[in-house]
């Protein structure tokens, strides 16, 4: 899945989707509803970056991914797991998620995702290991419970869900970063990587592990002692 950075999700759209569960629609902003965003951006802030593995870490990996793209749900089933355990969980790598909205059922669920950031990995598992599921949702009404219920499988309540949807600064400011970070990182689709600062595309496993113990491999002899 790929996207135009020319369509980003605008204020007007975030508003749309706290108020109702629909797909991506196409809006026209009036002149004044522009000033209202413009003065509204001016007042976002950007949320950090979660981590997941060792902060001393010699190599940062960044995905960018969409809780709605089934490739970043491939990745996350077939591929992830070896990451973690062959580089996460052995204080190789230091790994961060970024989170890009397509659509207002994205941002939906990045919201649940961020509901609680310590749990934020474990949700956002679920989302992308489950994303058949609750993305074939006869209706909004049936989405919606379905995200209910993985934010109560992480132990959320149905009024911590609703706290975290009904926050719009919360809102404003999760578009707002995705926005900065994917343009600064030039990013054009999902899920992509950043791996020791070079943009990496999605590829078999094999192909980036090979790419991951280079950079490695380059991170150890930086940091090597000069003789």
């Amino acid at each position: 899945m790929t996207f135009d950075l020319r369509h980003l999700l605008s204020v007007s759209v975030i508003s749309a989707a706290m108020a109702m569960p629909a797909l991506a629609q196409e809006t026209t902003t009036s002149p004044d509803a522009a000033a209202s965003e413009a003065t509204e951006a001016a007042e976002t802030e950007m949320v950090d970056d979660l981590v997941l593995g060792e902060e001393s870490a010699p190599l940062t990996i960044y995905e960018y991914a969409s809780f709605t793209c089934p490739h970043c749900a491939t990745f996350h089933q077939e591929s992830f797991p070896k990451l973690k355990e062959e580089y996460i969980d052995t204080g190789l790598v230091r790994f961060i998620q970024r989170d890009v909205y397509f659509d207002q059922v994205g941002l939906w669920a990045g919201a649940l995702a961020r509901c609680d950031e310590s749990k934020f990995y474990p949700i956002s598992g679920m989302l992308l290991d489950e994303q058949s599921e609750w993305l074939g949702a006869a209706n909004g009404e049936e989405l919606v419970a379905s995200l209910r219920r993985i934010g109560a499988k992480a132990g959320l309540t149905s009024e911590q869900v609703d706290t975290c949807w009904e926050d719009e600064t919360r809102i404003r400011n999760l578009v707002a970063t995705y926005q900065q970070n994917a343009t600064e990182d030039k990013i054009e689709g999902t899920p992509t990587f950043v791996i020791g600062g070079e943009l990496v595309q999605n590829q078999p496993w094999a192909d980036m592990k090979a790419i991951i113990d280079d950079k490695l491999a380059e991170a150890e002899e930086n940091a090597a002692p000069a003789e």
